[in-house]
C-alpha cells in the first residue's frame, strides 16, 4: 500500500450502505473515534486561549493569541501532512502531538511572560497532528485501506463530516465549564489531555502503522498544488469559509441587538448542529448526479442560505434558516473531502486533504475579520464567488470522477518535464 492507493470498482454508484455497514469495517470506529478526541483541541484550544490570555494579558492579547493559534494550524497541517504521505503516519502524528501537547501545557502555566505564551501558542498550533487529513487518506479505497468501495468512503467521509461538528459545540462547552469551575489554565490542560488521547488512539490502529511512504522522487515540493483541479478548489473552499468564520461575531452583534446574550452561542451552535442532522442525511442515501455536479449544486444552495439568513428579521426566523443553511454545510464539505482523495497526485493525499483544511481556515479568519467591517452581504457574496469559481471549472474538476477507479492517479511530472 502506498499513500496514495488506488481505488477498486462498486457494483452500481446507487449501492445504498447504511453507517452501521461503513463501522464494521475493521479498526473504522477506533480511527473515527481517536481523530474526534484529537481534534478536539481544535474546538477547545481557541475559546481557553483566549480566557487564559484575556486573564494575564487583556481581551485583546487573548483574541490575538487565539487567532495565532489557528494560523499557525492552518500553516503546519500540510506541512505534517507531507511528512506523513513521505515517512509514515506513526512517527510523524505521534512526534507532532507530543510536541503541540507540551505547547498547550506551556502555555497552561500562566507565565506573565508575553513572548513565553506566544511561542507555546505558537507551536502548539503550527504542530498539531492533522488527524482529519489522516483520516480521509485512511479512509480511501484500494488493496489494504479501510473502505474497499466507492461508496463505503462516500458514506465514511459523510459521517466524518458530520461527525465533526460535534467538536464545535461540545468543545467550546468544555471549555466553558472547565473555566467556571476549575481556572482557564485547566482548560487548556484538559486541551492537552484530550490531544494526546486522540493521536495515541489513531496511531496505535494497524492500518496507520501500516501507511506505506511514498517514494520523494514521484512528487516534486510543490504537492498537491501543482494540480490545477485542485487550485481551483482550494479557492473556491476558502470563499464558502467567510460565512463559517462569521457566524460567531455576528451572533455577538445579534445578541445586542436583541437583547439576548444567549444568541451570542446560540447561532454558531444551531449552525453547526444543522450540520450533523445535513452530513448524516447525506450519507444514509445515495444521490444523483457527479461529485463536482453535486458540490456547483450544494455550493449554490449554501449561498442562497446564507442570504436568506442576512435577509431574515427575528431571533426565531434567523436560527430556522441558520439551521438548514448548516444542514447544506457538512455534505458540501462530504463531497469536497471525496474529490480531493480523487484529484491528488500520487503520494500527496494527506497534505491535499491538509490543504483543504488550511483553506477553510483562512476563509475562516478572513470571514471573523470582516465581520464587524463589511455589510453582512458579503456572506452570500463570498459563497457565490466559490460557487462560480466551481461551475467555471466544472470540466476540470469532471476528472474527479472520469478517472477509473482502478487506476491510480499519475505521478507529477517532475519540473523539466513541464518546462
Amino acid at each position: 500500500m502506498t499513500a496514495s492507493k488506488a481505488g477498486t470498482p462498486t457494483a452500481s454508484r446507487s449501492v445504498r450502505l447504511r453507517y452501521r455497514d461503513v463501522l464494521r469495517e475493521p479498526e473504522a470506529k477506533q480511527l473515527l473515534a481517536g481523530t474526534l478526541v484529537g481534534r478536539l483541541p481544535g474546538g477547545m484550544a481557541p475559546l481557553a486561549i483566549v480566557l487564559a490570555g484575556a486573564h494575564t494579558f487583556g481581551a485583546a492579547t487573548g483574541a490575538a493569541l487565539a487567532a495565532l493559534y489557528l494560523l499557525a494550524s492552518a500553516a503546519g497541517g500540510p506541512l505534517i501532512g507531507r511528512q506523513a504521505d513521505r515517512h509514515g503516519q506513526t512517527a510523524v502524528f505521534a512526534v507532532s502531538g507530543i510536541v503541540s501537547c507540551a505547547g498547550l501545557l506551556a502555555a497552561s502555566t500562566g507565565s506573565n511572560l508575553l513572548g513565553q505564551i506566544t511561542a507555546a501558542v505558537a507551536v502548539a498550533g503550527g504542530t498539531k497532528p492533522p488527524l482529519e487529513a489522516g483520516l480521509r487518506s485512511l479512509w480511501g479505497m484500494g488493496p489494504g485501506s479501510v473502505m474497499p468501495t466507492c461508496d463505503h468512503q462516500r458514506t465514511a467521509l459523510a459521517l466524518d463530516a458530520a461527525s465533526q461538528e460535534l467538536i464545535y459545540i461540545a468543545g467550546p462547552v468544555m471549555v466553558a465549564g472547565i473555566a467556571l469551575a476549575a481556572s482557564p489554565s485547566a482548560a487548556l490542560l484538559v486541551t492537552a489531555a484530550f490531544g494526546i488521547a486522540g493521536t495515541a488512539l489513531v496511531v496505535t490502529t494497524h492500518a496507520s502503522r501500516s501507511w506505506t511512504p511514498v517514494d520523494e522522487r514521484l512528487v516534486d515540493w510543490l504537492g498537491p498544488l501543482r494540480s490545477p483541479q485542485l487550485r481551483t478548489l482550494y479557492a473556491a473552499m476558502a470563499c464558502i469559509g467567510v460565512p463559517i468564520g462569521a457566524i460567531t461575531p455576528l451572533a455577538i452583534t445579534a445578541a445586542t441587538r436583541y437583547h439576548a446574550p444567549w444568541l451570542a452561542g446560540g447561532f454558531p451552535a444551531v449552525l453547526s448542529a444543522g450540520a450533523v442532522l445535513g452530513g448524516l442525511a447525506y450519507g444514509a442515501r445515495s444521490w444523483p448526479g457527479t461529485s463536482p455536479q453535486q458540490l456547483i449544486a450544494l455550493a449554490a444552495l449554501f449561498s442562497a442560505g446564507w442570504l436568506a439568513v442576512i435577509v431574515t428579521g427575528g431571533p426565531a426566523t434567523v436560527f430556522a434558516a441558520t439551521a438548514s443553511t448548516g444542514s447544506l454545510m457538512a455534505p458540501l464539505l462530504a463531497v469536497a473531502f471525496v474529490m480531493t482523495g480523487a484529484l491528488a497526485p500520487r503520494g500527496t493525499v494527506t497534505e491535499a486533504q491538509a490543504l483543504l483544511v488550511a483553506a477553510l481556515d483562512v476563509g475562516c479568519a478572513l470571514g471573523t475579520a470582516a465581520a464587524g467591517v463589511l455589510h453582512p452581504l458579503f456572506l452570500p457574496a463570498a459563497t457565490t464567488a466559490g460557487a462560480l469559481i466551481l461551475l467555471t471549472a466544472r470540466r476540470h474538476l469532471a476528472q474527479a470522477d472520469d478517472r477509473p477507479p482502478h487506476v491510480p492517479p499519475r505521478p507529477v511530472p517532475p519540473l523539466e518535464a513541464i518546462t
